[in-house]
């Protein structure tokens, strides 16, 4: 099995730089990973203590980030190193500076792998989520340096799960800890004899109430919101922008609009702004003399999304008609109700909020209006929703604070191959 799995990960290889010409995320991936031997064995310094944390995409780091940061203020002579699989994720925090390295992962080849892990030598490595790259999860179980799942989530149809599944089991075997979001995770895990888990829930809740707690503000969008009620769309595709459009149509009274694209392509916001009636405006293009006539501000810049939120009586959150909702938990850490489309229910966060009251799921474009309409028009059945969101975020935090007792316990265990003992703690 290990043989195929070694012959897909050169097919996956071959089929990015094929794509590579005619895919810009293609093109980064291949891009990015140039000279990466170079500059990497060029930077490691041999004597230095590492902890590697690795993360699929963006979406994987904003949920790693709170356990990351905490352990560098707790450990500040440990350097951190940060590596993601996808560009998406790269380009975005290449100069992130709560990591003291950010690189792309090497392709998961053995050769790759034992070379990564023996330049690095980290203390222990903590992986976020579900990547699961066997060639390098092999290579640090050499080496006896523990992995660390956080924020793990398995389903019953994963590989790992099904009667085909022994070798692919026999992996996970050489991670040392799990710390998995719900009990489903953890009885999944015991079923197949793997016990080393503890259900510590999910660090987004942590990663979001630090945001809420110290936000960030923007001028030009505090001039375009003003006094009005404003719905905030977030991370929208063409088909959650299409019924965004009706709403906005209606020209609502007292009601401003802000739509962040989940992908910044030119030539799609002008197109979703050529549909609009009422006055919409690019952040990027922002002119503060036609700012108050303006009703719907598009945001073309990345990065701003999860303080956006502040602004919103109500949140739209996109995917929901295509392979499943984005994140909810930004908007309902600020304490307002939140609507997306069909495609949610693999997603533990958005089933509660509904099953409680502090979330609206729809199906097309005539129940957008009335779930938007309720909403916006009864400030008591608003205030209500607003306050369900916002306990439901404050109930589920202090996974962080689980996860960093047991790798601050991990460092100071005397297990580990560390070259400066003692030196790493703060005073």
């Amino acid at each position: 099995m290990h043989f195929f799995y070694n012959l897909f990960i050169r097919l996956y290889y071959s089929g990015i730089i094929l794509a590579a010409p005619f895919n810009k995320k293609a093109r980064q991936w291949i891009e990015g990973r140039r000279d990466f031997w170079t500059k990497f064995e060029s930077t490691i310094v041999k004597d230095d203590d590492y902890v590697w944390f690795h993360c699929a995409s963006l979406g994987e780091f904003e949920q790693g980030r709170p356990v990351m940061e905490r352990f560098r203020k707790e450990n500040p002579g440990i350097k951190i190193v940060l590596t993601f699989f996808s560009p998406s994720g790269f380009e975005i925090r290449k100069n992130y500076d709560g990591a003291d390295y950010v690189f792309y992962m090497p392709l998961d080849t053995p050769q790759n792998a034992e070379r990564f892990v023996k330049t690095l030598q980290p203390c222990f490595a903590v992986f976020v989520k579900y990547e699961y790259w066997f060639n390098h999860m092999r290579a640090l179980y050499k080496k006896k340096i523990p992995i660390v799942y956080i924020s793990a989530i398995f389903r019953k149809k994963q590989m790992f799960f099904r009667w085909w599944g022994s070798w692919y089991r026999k992996q996970l075997i050489s991670a040392g800890y799990f710390f998995v979001q719900d009990s489903a995770s953890e009885q999944l895990l015991n079923s197949i004899d793997i016990k080393h888990v503890r259900v510590s829930g999910d660090t987004r809740f942590d990663r979001v109430y630090a945001i809420r707690e110290n936000p960030q503000r923007f001028d030009k969008v505090e001039k375009f919101v003003k006094d009005s009620v404003v719905l905030v769309a977030g991370s929208t595709w063409p088909a959650d922008e299409k019924l965004l459009t009706s709403i906005i149509n209606k020209n609502l009274k007292n009601i401003k609009f802000i739509v962040a694209p989940h992908e910044i392509h030119r030539d799609t916001i002008d197109s979703f702004i050529s549909r609009l009636n009422n006055k919409a405006m690019k952040y990027s293009t922002y002119d503060d003399h036609t700012i108050e006539e303006t009703q719907v501000l598009i945001i073309d810049r990345i990065g701003m999304l999860s303080n956006l939120y502040q602004y919103a009586s109500v949140a739209y959150i996109g995917g929901g008609f295509g392979a499943g909702i984005h994140n909810i938990l930004e908007a309902a850490t600020w304490g307002m109700p939140v609507i997306f489309g069909p495609n949610y229910k693999k997603f533990a966060e958005a089933r509660d909020l509904v099953k409680l009251g502090g979330a609206f799921p729809i199906n097309n474009e005539k129940e957008l209006l009335e779930v938007a309409g309720y909403l916006l028009s009864d400030y008591n059945a608003l205030s209500k929703c607003s306050a369900i969101s916002k306990k439901y975020v404050e109930s589920k935090k202090g996974a962080s604070d689980i996860i960093l007792v047991y790798l601050n316990t991990l460092l100071n265990s005397g297990n580990l191959k560390i070259k400066s003992p003692g030196l790493h703690r703060m005073n």
